[in-house]
């Protein structure tokens, strides 16, 4: 892609324009933008294209979709400086000021700005697969998300779901949440951070053979981590138990699950 400013920069005249233009060597995409060669793009070119006609960077959906957070659906959404006016056919301009990088060669908002934009339009889940999404590509971990949006007051919706997965308790705050949990499932209280087969654990039923371990996001995401969970688990099953887990913002943030979880297991152990 090209722009008109770019060729007149490179000495290019109006009339060797115009014959290139007429030779097919130059293809209008939008006013005073051009596809070099031939005239079909691919889905980045389309992109590159549209930031160089608005003089902008791609953003929310459009941005989402560069990033590989979520699936092209065929809009292309643009932010300006909001000093700036740009409207051209086909494309969404939002006006602001924005964080911006550059990914592929092509101008876009930085991660943290695509993340706050798309919180205003996708619904719960789907924030929460762009998180995990995001997660999984290793572009940014949950908690570094929520530290990145520290002072941002355009980011609450945001803030309040990354909160649920970033939530961690301490071993005491976490026994004044679980244990009223745990008697209301019609549990005896439980042995404490006591060691079974080896491992310390979290809440332990002797006489249900139930162990319950409560995960933090931050504490259990690595691939080396979720292993040492693994094998945690293996070594209880090896010898007869039951181990179940619940990440600690469940424990705070949907206590009636876990009631509900811990009662029908209680019962199938008699």
């Amino acid at each position: 892609m090209v722009t008109r400013a770019q060729l007149l920069d490179l000495g290019f005249s109006d009339d060797a324009i115009r014959h290139r233009l007429a030779e097919g060597r130059l293809h209008p995409k939008w006013r005073g933008v051009y596809a070099v060669g031939r005239p079909e793009l691919t889905r980045e070119g389309l992109w590159m294209a549209a930031t160089l006609t608005c003089n902008g960077v791609l953003s929310h959906s459009t941005a989402a979709a560069l990033w590989q957070l979520r699936h092209d659906h065929g809009r292309i959404e643009i932010t300006i400086p909001p000093e700036r006016k740009s409207r051209r056919a086909g494309i969404v301009v939002h006006r602001k000021h924005a964080e911006a990088t550059t990914l592929q060669g092509i101008p876009v908002t930085s991660l943290v700005q695509t993340f706050v934009d798309i919180s205003t339009t996708l619904t719960d889940d789907q924030l929460e697969a762009a998180i995990r999404e995001a997660d999984t590509r290793d572009l940014i971990t949950p908690d570094k998300l929520r530290a990145a949006l520290d002072g941002r007051r355009t980011a609450a919706r945001l803030r309040k779901i990354l909160d649920r997965r970033t939530f961690v308790l301490t071993d005491s705050a976490l026994e004044r949440r679980f244990l009223p949990i745990a008697r209301r499932a019609g549990l005896p209280r439980p042995q404490t951070r006591t060691r079974v087969n080896g491992f310390k654990v979290d809440f332990y039923w002797s006489d249900l053979g139930l162990v319950v371990e409560t995960d933090g996001l931050r504490y259990h995401r690595t691939a080396a981590q979720q292993a040492t969970d693994r094998r945690r688990d293996q070594a209880h099953a090896a010898a007869g138990l039951t181990p179940l887990r619940f990440t600690h913002a469940q424990v705070a943030y949907e206590p009636a699950h876990v009631r509900a979880t811990l009662a029908a297991v209680a019962a199938h152990l008699g």
